[in-house]
């Protein structure tokens, strides 16, 4: 039989709409207005109604979640897939088992996991992973040195980097559960900040913009790679914000969506309009939310990280698919589950749990002073997190957002039924604990 498709092809900052013929046993319905086929591949669908994620046939809205495992006096340096299968698995089955009950249906790990534990976590909580590649983000080791600042123009370091990715969709490419390849994270402030410790969002001009050119034309290359190996699902590249969406425009054409950390408060404000008219992508929030701690009162304060997450996730539903606004958001990715402890430092004081600000954002008008910093590092999880035993385990205590997202997630904004007004209505009907 034979369907068509309607296929965004982006080529340069020119994009163009182009019909292809899809011929094989390829059966496709419509779901609630959103293109759907029989396949079992993980794809980008645009239809008349906008962008959706398409899994095992079906629209799919990711209702994701940034997850680590840091026991408290540990940092970057902790790795959960160095130790026994057995604490593995233990950590594993606690801390999926909580995002499994509040509707996570993602998560967004970096590599390191092994194949089986990936498999693992979709096998016993239906929960995919998208797998993270930090594409020298925080410094590459070159000829046996490390270099804290990767130079994206250098031909070594290039093809240490692509070399890098074509290992890593060797390795995991078979896995059950693989959702999305994600290259980056905020590589364009790497550009700009010291180390990798957050501070205050850089502006786009300077001489980095050529350097920023240089990264985004690698970013590219990667994705090709990607592309060459594994056709069955989709590549995202992870950037800060919007920052350079006009380089990425030109030098980008290889990537199935756009993802981004935005931290802007109660709003997305322009984002998903930008998206869709200047790069003609979907959008997927691979970091957003808030503290849990007000840096103005010096006191933990559930009651906003709620309440941002609330507003955030209202618009993330409100832009999906068939809803006649940008209808290009795919979901997004709540930061984080738990508490990191080490974020403030990196290195010291790594069992203490600190409120020192450590940049400025006057979107969480809870806690803004101008000239101050109010974003506190340590205390973005949904979850706190308590001390480990002698075997690194630890406990979690859900916060108010916790419960919040277990509510945000009954809503399937892709069903066929579900339109703004009904959005609307559920989060209205969402009620913040307070938790003690």
């Amino acid at each position: 039989m034979e369907t068509k498709e309607t296929v965004l092809i982006r080529n340069r900052g020119r994009i163009q709409l182009r019909k292809r013929i899809l011929r094989g046993a390829l059966l496709c319905l419509i779901t609630g207005g959103i293109l759907s086929c029989s396949r079992d591949e993980i794809r980008v669908i645009q239809s008349d109604e906008g962008f959706a994620l398409q899994v095992e046939g079906r629209p799919f809205t990711v209702k994701g979640m940034n997850w680590d495992y840091k026991p408290i006096g540990t940092n970057y340096r902790y790795s959960l897939w160095s130790q026994t299968d057995e604490i593995i698995q233990e950590a594993l089955d606690r801390e999926m088992g909580m995002m499994q009950s509040i509707g996570v249906n993602a998560v967004r790990i970096y590599t390191g996991i092994q194949p089986r534990w990936v498999e693992y976590i979709y096998e016993n909580y239906g929960i995919y992973t998208m797998l993270n590649h930090s594409f020298g983000r925080y410094g590459v080791m070159l000829n046996g040195e490390y270099v804290q600042h990767t130079d994206y123009a250098d031909p070594e370091t290039q093809e240490l980097l692509l070399g890098e990715v074509r290992e890593m969709v060797e390795t995991y490419r078979a896995t059950p559960g693989l959702l999305i390849w994600l290259l980056g994270n905020e590589n364009n402030y790497g550009l700009f900040w010291k180390a990798a410790e957050t501070e205050a969002l850089p502006g786009e001009e300077g001489p980095e913009r050529e350097r920023a050119r240089q990264m985004y034309r690698l970013f590219n290359r990667g994705a090709r790679e990607i592309k060459a190996l594994d056709g069955e699902r989709p590549v995202a590249l992870a950037n800060g914000d919007l920052q350079f969406l006009d380089i990425i425009n030109e030098e980008i054409d290889a990537v199935d969506i756009f993802g981004s950390n935005i931290y802007r408060g109660l709003s997305f404000g322009d984002a998903f309009m930008r998206v869709r008219d200047e790069l003609g992508l979907p959008i997927l929030f691979t970091e957003f939310g808030s503290d849990a701690f007000n840096a103005r009162t010096g006191r933990e304060d559930q009651h906003s990280q709620a309440g941002y997450l609330l507003a955030n996730w209202q618009e993330i539903y409100a832009n999906t698919a068939g809803k006649g606004l940008a209808d290009n958001s795919l979901g997004g990715f709540t930061f984080q589950f738990s508490d990191g402890w080490w974020k403030t430092g990196q290195e010291r004081n790594l069992d203490i749990h600190d409120s020192t600000a450590s940049w400025p954002n006057g979107g969480y008008l809870e806690d803004y002073v101008q000239g101050q910093n109010n974003m506190n590092e340590e205390w973005f999880g949904i979850c706190a997190k308590g001390p480990a035993d002698e075997q690194g385990l630890y406990e979690l205590y859900p916060r108010a957002a916790y419960y919040a997202l277990e509510e945000i997630h009954r809503l399937e904004p892709l069903h066929r039924d579900i339109g703004l007004e009904d959005i609307e209505a559920h989060f209205k009907n969402i009620q913040v604990l307070e938790i003690e």
